[in-house]
């Protein structure tokens, strides 16, 4: 929309038809030798303002001169030798470090906060608001030895734990108007005719986002007008934050976004910001807040837990007839089925969650995807088909059967069996305008631990933009996706958080790292769509059915198998 309002502006001011006009290298061209106008000199000293349509004219995929190409990352030495700067690389003049008091639990309030040992020690200082407390000193370490001086004590009420986590989301569903149904044709009906039926239920547990960088900020306040710079993935809502916290103006808050050191979805509120901006008022100076990896772990939001109730049925020749999905609490991306059924009825039911959640990459996704495509396995072998020809007889979207034959031809799928040690399983899936079919190779040891030895991904998501851009994504979302499905879990118990560190909380390792192979489906017939999500959707799955594949025991669960798989089939 842009380089159009550009156009126009140069063909006003040459009074030159339009279409002899192109716009490259930062100028307008003109149809005579020489006649060219930067961006600038065409825009200079002009206010422009003008509504994007819903459908700009865009390059067609048969004219892209750089789009379509491998182009290295802009400031990639950068990144790789750490001189690229994130928040909490953030320093301004005469600026002080916060931290802050962290309750004994989730909804806790503060009984009596005894702040004396702390006043005493040289250069801290101790703020307090309400159930707000913190500590200001010159550097972080003087802040943390002021923070651990601090005597508080806490009413944590009773609260849910890992062990009766199912149960509460069954009984906890809340009244929403706006929440997820479709329904189509009559289940019951189809049910009651179908040759071959199932009917099983599968867990998700919450999992954190783990980012590389913790949250962290820096507020400094001029006057009545506050600037802050941390890290995040929707600048706005922060900015949104902090005018609704000081109340306040918008006109009176800047945030100033930087890259931040990973996120996954886990990075949209503005905790760190508001944290350091009611320090900073307090201080009269500016504060950097950055959070420990124990207050990321415990204090973020996470990937929602979830149950799900599925039943299904089929036709001998393997025709589905019945899908019937209740997701508890996940969420609803990708929660409609790709598959050719006639009769469906599908639910989300929210609830009201003991942890605080929110997004993660894919969202929802991944955990449906999960279960969807652990169940279909489930139907394949119920009806003694092959796991892909069952998958291929009920799609009718020629893209999510691409998808599964590019994955299946670059894997070899059938050209081994199965054994007690070693299993095959696939899964596939859409969302966000991408498609994608995952094959794996599980191994399983003396001890019956899984590990994933290979994994064939197949991804479109129509015109590829950026060719190494979109495998880089893919084998992230591969690797990322082998923690939540194999050992990631969030243990908690009446309002605590029991692993809020890595040595605690396992997330994938170089060593666990098995052989990935991308298949990169460029549809330039196609409008381009993210590549950042979907890939994540086929690992779990793909590994779960391969567990089944060698074991016999079906894993209806994730993370699938932390300590273990057992001896016998787990709900």
């Amino acid at each position: 929309a842009a380089r159009e309002m550009l156009l126009d502006l140069a063909a006003e001011r040459w009074k030159a038809e339009r279409s002899g006009l192109t716009a490259r290298d930062g100028k307008v061209i003109g149809p005579q030798p020489n006649q060219a106008l930067s961006y600038g000199e065409l825009t200079k000293g002009q206010k422009l303002v003008r509504v994007v349509s819903a459908s700009p004219a865009l390059t067609p995929a048969d004219k892209w001169t750089v789009a379509g190409t491998a182009v290295p990352k802009v400031d990639g030495r950068k990144f790789v030798t750490g001189a690229h700067q994130y928040p909490s690389d953030v320093s301004r003049p005469g600026m002080l470090h916060g931290k802050v008091l962290r309750p004994a639990g989730f909804q806790a309030k503060l009984v009596s906060l005894d702040a004396a040992a702390a006043e005493k020690m040289p250069g801290v200082t101790v703020v307090r608001d309400g159930d707000f407390a913190g500590v200001l000193a010159s550097d972080a370490f003087a802040a943390e030895q002021g923070l651990a001086a601090l005597k508080a004590q806490w009413n944590v009420p009773p609260q849910p734990s890992n062990q009766d986590l199912f149960e509460y989301l069954k009984k906890n569903v809340e009244a929403v108007e706006r929440a997820f149904a479709h329904v189509a044709g009559s289940v019951e009906q189809a049910l009651a005719a179908a040759e071959v039926k199932l009917s099983e239920a599968y867990t998700v547990q919450y999992i954190a986002h783990a980012p590389l960088e913790p949250r962290a900020a820096v507020a400094e306040w001029n006057g009545d007008k506050l600037t802050v710079w941390t890290g995040g993935q929707r600048p706005f809502a922060v900015k949104d934050e902090l005018v609704a916290a000081f109340r306040i103006s918008p006109q009176q808050v800047r945030v100033i976004p930087l890259d931040t050191g990973s996120a996954y979805g886990g990075k949209h509120t503005g905790d760190a910001a508001v944290e350091a901006a009611r320090l900073a008022k307090a201080a009269g100076k500016p504060v950097k807040v950055v959070w420990t990896r124990e207050e990321e772990f415990t204090w973020a939001y996470f990937r929602p837990a979830g149950v799900w109730e599925v039943r299904s049925g089929a036709r001998r020749d393997g025709a589905l007839t019945a899908w019937e999905f209740h997701n508890y609490n996940s969420g609803p991306a990708a929660i409609a089925t790709p598959y050719d059924v006639p009769n469906q009825s599908i639910h989300f039911h929210p609830v009201r969650s003991p942890l605080r959640q929110g997004s993660y990459r894919a969202l929802a996704a991944t955990a449906n995807n999960f279960v969807r495509e652990t169940h279909m396995d489930e139907m394949a072998h119920a009806l003694s088909m092959d796991p892909l020809a069952f998958r291929l007889k009920n799609i009718a979207d020629p893209r999510l059967r691409a998808v599964f034959e590019a994955a299946a031809e670059k894997f070899g799928w059938g050209k081994q069996k199965s054994s007690a040690h070693r299993g095959f399983g696939l899964a596939g899936g859409f969302e966000k305008g991408g498609y994608v079919a995952a094959c794996a190779e599980v191994e399983i040891d003396a001890a019956r631990l899984p590990r994933i030895r290979r994994v064939v991904e197949a991804f479109e998501c129509g015109a590829v933009v950026n060719p190494n851009g979109i495998r880089n994504q893919i084998a992230g979302c591969i690797v990322q996706g082998m923690g939540g499905a194999l050992f990631e879990q969030v243990r908690f118990e009446n309002g605590r958080i029991l692993n809020p560190h890595f040595a605690q909380y396992r997330v994938p390792r170089f060593s666990d790292l098995p052989e990935v192979e991308v298949v990169v489906l460029d549809r330039r017939d196609l409008p381009s769509a993210g590549a950042g999500e979907t890939p994540i959707l086929g690992v779990a799955p793909a590994a779960g059915n391969a567990i089944f594949a060698a074991t016999g025991v079906r894993l209806r669960r994730l993370p699938l198998a932390p300590e273990g798989i057992p001896a016998r089939a787990a709900g």
